[in-house]
Formats: C-alpha cells, structure tokens, sequence
C-alpha cells in the first residue's frame, strides 16, 4: 500500500512539474507577444469597431491585449503556488486525465493571447 502511494505522489509530481513548466512558458510567450502588439496597435478606448464594425462591445486596447496572458499568469501562480491543494482536490479518478484537461484550456487561452496579439499587430502594421 505504502508503495503504490509513493508511485501515485510520484506520477502527480512529474505531470505537475511539466504541466507548470509549460504554463509558464505559454505565460512568458503570450506576454512577449502581447507586449510586441502593444507597442504597434492603436491605443483607443474600443477597437472593437476598428476589428469588428458590427461588433457592439466596448473593448479597450489594454484589456484586449492583457487580460489573457494575465490570465495565464494568475493561471501559472496559483498552480505553481497552489500545489499541494491541486493533490488534495482530485477531481477525476486519473491524474493525466485531470492534467491533459487543464493542458487542453491553459492552451485555449494561451491560443486567443496569441491570436488578439496578433490581430492587433495586424491592424497597427
């Protein structure tokens, strides 16, 4: 019993170990991404009407181009920081299942950092 709880605390450690590396890989690129962005998009309070005239949302530049990877970053802490609450809250029976799964949302997010970097660049070139 006592090993097969040693191979299960070292099963979790390893993913959670490459799971936060790459969290905060994602979170360094789309800052870098963003911050690139920023120095060439035009600086408006909305620019949503400049991306999507029918668009009616109100979306300033700053939180179109940061909350993402601020999100990733707060994303990155908390399971950096939070690592032994993440081992007690197991939520499915599988820990690479649990791990593929916040891999599969950490990379949507990471995905439209990148992406609204990128149409900022787009519109400011």
């Amino acid at each position: 019993m006592i090993i097969r709880q040693t191979i299960a605390t070292d099963a979790f450690s390893r993913l959670h170990r490459a799971f936060t590396f790459h969290l905060g890989v994602a979170a360094v690129l789309a800052w870098g991404t963003a911050l690139v962005a920023a120095h060439y998009a035009p600086w408006v309070r909305n620019i949503r009407p400049l991306l999507d005239p029918t668009s009616g949302r109100v979306e300033s530049t700053w939180s179109f181009l940061f909350a993402m990877p601020l999100v990733l970053t707060l994303g990155w802490a908390a399971t950096y920081f939070g690592r032994e609450a993440l081992r007690r809250t197991q939520v499915l029976s599988n820990e690479a299942v649990e791990f593929a799964l916040a891999a599969a949302v950490a990379f949507a997010v990471f995905y439209m950092a990148i992406d609204r970097a990128v149409t900022a660049l787009l519109l400011g070139a």
